[in-house]
């Protein structure tokens, strides 16, 4: 590592000869933090490595996408390093805050903006304006940003985030009654609106584990806490923390359904990692949770839709769910034929290599 970033030496059998300077948030690497957002960054930057493409990191520290005076000088200074008619492919949950580091840098950088979370703001729209192309990761962030900010249709591109192949799920139970949540714990996410729902439920069996971590909004943990011990459920919910690798392979192995009750999302990759498994999945009708649930190639659904923020609709999902044997069969078995249909990371970082090559001339 140099005080530029790393560099990724392209590996691929048919090197393009292309260089793209990619410009990361500081906490990217940390297990302690695991989103989506950064799993894409990843894989991309791996992907495009394997191409041929040399690859250059920045991760720059900070509080993104609240940055401080340091944080923002450091951004500064990588793009004033970087030479004259650079590819820079900037997350956006950098890029999106600082329309005013972008602009100087228009006309003399490439710059590429990947969207991972719509911001809906005067900020983020001069952000974008400054970008020749901007990437985003689902149909329903691309329309979100149309509608919000005047930019040209033909600059926004959405390249939606691979799966990685993973082993069937073996066999659920018989009562289906193991549920999994894979998210953070904060309210984004709706783990109060589950944690209402399934006290409603308190007579059914159930038990449900929640992988995701537990510090970004301590005060909405300990209530959940609180409320669980105060309805007898503290047993049934095992609050995990943040789980990766092996340790998170188990979990979706012993689960029998995947639960994600967000308010909001841009796509949603545990619904896919669920799915690639032939895991059923329960989840709400917002963002691009519909796009990433999709359907089998006989457009068959492979789990269910409810509201956001509606308890009682989630909870009369759940109920459904755990008294219906023949809706649990066929949820199974769609969800089996959806995972033939998921597409790897090799495709995204295709997609994403053909934007970069279109801005790069």
């Amino acid at each position: 590592m140099t005080d530029a970033g790393r560099t990724t030496p392209a590996t691929g059998s048919g090197s393009t000869g292309r260089t793209v300077h990619v410009v990361l948030p500081g906490d990217i690497d940390d297990p302690a933090t695991p989103s989506g957002g950064n799993t894409y960054d990843r894989r991309v930057c791996a992907g495009l490595t394997d191409r041929g493409w040399a690859v250059h990191e920045h991760a720059v520290p900070g509080a993104w996408p609240s940055p401080g005076p340091a944080d923002r000088a450091a951004l500064a200074a990588v793009l004033t390093a970087a030479p004259d008619d650079a590819v820079v492919l900037l997350d956006g949950l950098v890029a999106s805050t600082v329309p005013d580091l972008l602009a100087p840098h228009a006309d003399r950088l490439r710059l590429v903006v990947l969207v991972h979370m719509p911001f809906d703001d005067e900020a983020e729209g001069r952000a974008l304006a400054a970008a020749r192309a901007v990437v985003t990761t689902s149909e329903w962030t691309r329309r979100r940003l149309l509608l919000r900010h005047p930019l040209r249709r033909d600059r926004i591109r959405v390249v939606p985030p691979g799966v990685t192949a993973a082993p069937l799920a073996p066999p659920g139970s018989t009562a289906g009654d193991r549920l999994l949540c894979v998210a953070p714990v904060t309210r984004h996410k709706g783990h109060d609106v589950l944690v209402d729902a399934l006290t409603v439920l308190a007579e059914v069996p159930w038990t449900l584990v929640c992988a995701g971590a537990l510090t970004r909004e301590p005060d909405l943990v300990r209530r959940l806490r609180d409320q669980l011990a105060d309805v007898g459920l503290a047993d049934r919910v095992r609050l995990a923390g943040p789980l990766t690798g092996a340790a998170l392979d188990a979990a979706y192995a012993a689960a029998d359904l995947l639960v994600l009750p967000s308010r909001g999302e841009t796509y949603g990759m545990v619904v896919t990692e669920a799915l690639a498994r032939g895991l059923p999945v329960l989840t709400t009708r917002v963002g691009g949770l519909p796009e990433a649930l999709g359907r089998t190639a006989d457009g068959d659904l492979p789990g269910l839709l409810v509201p956001p923020d509606d308890p009682a609709a989630l909870a009369g999902a759940l109920s459904w769910w755990l008294g219906d044997d023949l809706l649990r069969a066929k949820l199974r078995s769609a969800a089996v034929g959806r995972r033939h249909t998921l597409t790897d990371w090799s495709v995204t970082t295709a997609s994403l290599a053909a934007v970069l090559e279109e801005v790069a001339g």
